[in-house]
């Protein structure tokens, strides 16, 4: 048992599947949900994209819910693509319906995917063209990068990310009344999600240790005055257990 209490706020189902794991690690959590999910309108201009995925030379599917939306909305199952995926977890989403997928072995951020060189191979060609699956924003880094790189990139985007509604205070509730020491974010908008619902009582938060995904949100979390920041460097619950670890209470 270690002395972590951290609050997690991914998707509910996210979450429990991160508790159990966090758990067998003797690390306490509790989970309040900042980001919801709701799949976007399929519109003709959506299916015609899906439709013709033969002209890129890599389709990137960069969160689970891309992934299991995308897969609904396939007329076929595009087998010979080369698809990649942000990590493990989403890769898996798609081997499941018998894709080949590639993904870093090490690290689930867009940085480690950009150092891929099934990808650096794939936008190789001249006239190579790229489509993101994603929810709606995200992942600016990845397209600008992959531009640098001469590749012309395309967004297809399947979903909206909202925050549920809650009652005023009860992030500080959770945090005084379960002794929580710690908080997880696993994105940007999460973490904007976790600031807006702290409102007045933000400046306490922020004194908290935060763990986020990536050194962008690392960014976003500082420049908004959290205090001790950590980067996980990926959204796994081995990366969150690695950073866990590494840091002293």
């Amino acid at each position: 048992m270690t002395d972590w209490r951290v609050l997690l706020t991914r998707p509910a189902e996210e979450s429990a599947t991160l508790a159990a794991t966090l758990s067998e690690a003797g690390i306490y959590s509790s989970s309040l949900p900042l980001l919801d999910i709701e799949p976007l309108p399929i519109t003709p201009e959506r299916q015609a994209v899906l439709r013709d995925l033969g002209r890129y030379c890599a389709v990137i599917v960069v969160s689970k819910p891309a992934a299991r939306l995308a897969l609904q909305q396939l007329d076929q199952a595009w087998p010979h693509l080369r698809w990649f995926s942000v990590g493990a977890a989403t890769a898996q989403v798609l081997a499941d319906r018998g894709l080949d997928v590639h993904y870093p072995q090490t690290g689930d951020d867009s940085e480690a995917l950009l150092q891929l060189p099934a990808l650096r191979e794939a936008i190789a060609r001249p006239d190579a063209r790229v489509l993101i699956l994603r929810g709606e924003g995200g992942r600016e880094l990845l397209a600008e990068r992959l531009r640098e790189q001469g590749a012309s990139v395309d967004y297809l985007e399947l979903y909206r990310r909202f925050l549920p509604a809650y009652d005023s205070g009860v992030l500080t509730q959770r945090i005084q009344l379960e002794r929580l020491n710690g908080l997880v974010v696993s994105s940007g908008q999460g973490f904007l999600h976790l600031q807006a619902l702290a409102g007045p009582d933000w400046p306490q938060v922020a004194q908290m240790p935060l763990f986020v995904p990536s050194p962008r949100v690392y960014e976003m979390a500082r420049a908004a005055g959290a205090e001790k920041v950590v980067d996980c460097r990926g959204a796994s619950a081995a990366a969150l257990l690695v950073a866990l670890g590494s840091f002293a209470l």
